[in-house]
């Protein structure tokens, strides 16, 4: 059956149609908390959300197996499932963080915490924008996150874990990160997809769901504003419904695309980028499709410029979480009341 906005519309009596789509988020979207993965479920238990997406490894007190076993049993307890994630596996991108050893002994580390916390992913990134730049661009990059894949292989494979490679910060267009998967390997590689990055390599967030969809087996979803300037366009990411998302069209292919696959949250709000695109030189770096690149514009022409956040607060700290939590709820209260998302009562 094809879903469309018309068959997603709220039923008698203003009730709207459950999906069937679970609904959490990612502990990014709450960074300001500083938050370790106990008090991560527990906020998450508040919210009545569905998953929790731990998208980082320095959220665990220990990697020791016994204490992702408390975290498990903990998530287990509340209902929550948990999905696992961290960083960078690229050892040639500029963001590479040597810490926790080379990038092969990280992601085997991330797959092991994954198998612990009965993650069926472990999310990973290559890397940002600023990788387009280095030498060989990020066609190698791309080569070189494919061979720490391959090299970990196996033991994703042995212990039932899938690898989400993300379309991270404007690193690669949706045809890219399709390729990286394709040339890993889709039998345990598959993508983490981000509709706020996506605007970030110039592409209607709708484009990369088409483009992504059949390989995404996680998510980092948030709303995008966009508008026209002088040489380009500006993206300022904002709370779901705030922004250009039509998300009852958007839930309606998610449905088509990886039904399994839970939405998850990760508001990031309250600035804008400008991409200059209409200057000749910014190509030297992205690939210019001019069909993605039109429907691009096109959605940038029924934008508006927003304003910043501005942290009026006198305790900073504490108005950046006040800020970061209510984009946050604002959000899973507008997915759940107006689009029928979350399994939950």
């Amino acid at each position: 059956m094809t879903l469309t906005a018309a068959s997603l519309a709220a039923p008698a009596f203003g009730e709207t149609k459950k999906l069937g789509i679970k609904l959490g988020f990612d502990n990014y979207a709450v960074r300001g908390m500083g938050w370790k993965a106990p008090q991560l479920i527990d906020y998450a238990a508040k919210l009545q959300c569905d998953t929790l997406f731990i998208s980082d490894t320095d959220s665990y007190e220990s990697f020791d197996d016994a204490k992702l076993a408390e975290v498990k049993k903990k998530a287990d307890d509340l209902g929550i499932a948990l999905y696992a994630g961290g960083w960078s596996i690229c050892p040639t991108s500029r963001v590479f963080r040597p810490n926790r050893g080379t990038a092969e002994e990280y992601l085997r580390l991330g797959i092991r915490l994954a198998k612990a916390l009965g993650s069926p992913v472990f999310r990973v990134v290559l890397g940002t924008m600023d990788d387009r730049k280095t030498e060989g661009g990020i066609r190698a990059r791309i080569a070189d996150t494919v061979k720490v894949l391959k090299a970990c292989k196996s033991q994703a494979m042995d212990s039932g874990i899938k690898i989400a490679v993300e379309n991270h910060a404007g690193d690669m267009h949706s045809w890219e990160a399709r390729d990286l998967v394709e040339e890993a390997g889709k039998d345990f590689v598959g993508i983490n997809i981000d509709s706020g990055n996506a605007a970030w390599t110039m592409e209607d967030p709708f484009d990369v769901l088409e483009a992504l969809g059949p390989y995404t087996i996680c998510s980092s979803l948030r709303d995008d504003m966009i508008w026209e300037t002088p040489d380009g366009a500006s993206v300022q990411w904002t709370a779901a419904g705030d922004g250009l998302i039509d998300w009852k069209r958007w839930c309606a292919r998610w449905l088509e695309l990886c039904p399994k696959v839970p939405i998850m949250i990760e508001t990031i709000s309250g600035f804008a980028k400008n991409f200059p695109y209409k200057k000749e030189e910014f190509w030297k770096n992205y690939d210019k499709h001019p069909d993605a690149l039109a429907r691009f514009e096109a959605l940038a022409k029924k934008g508006h410029a927003l304003p910043p956040f501005k942290n009026e607060a006198a305790d900073k700290k504490q108005g950046e979480q006040e800020y970061q939590k209510a984009q946050l709820e604002r959000s899973l209260k507008y997915l759940r009341e107006e689009i029928g998302l979350g399994v939950k009562a």
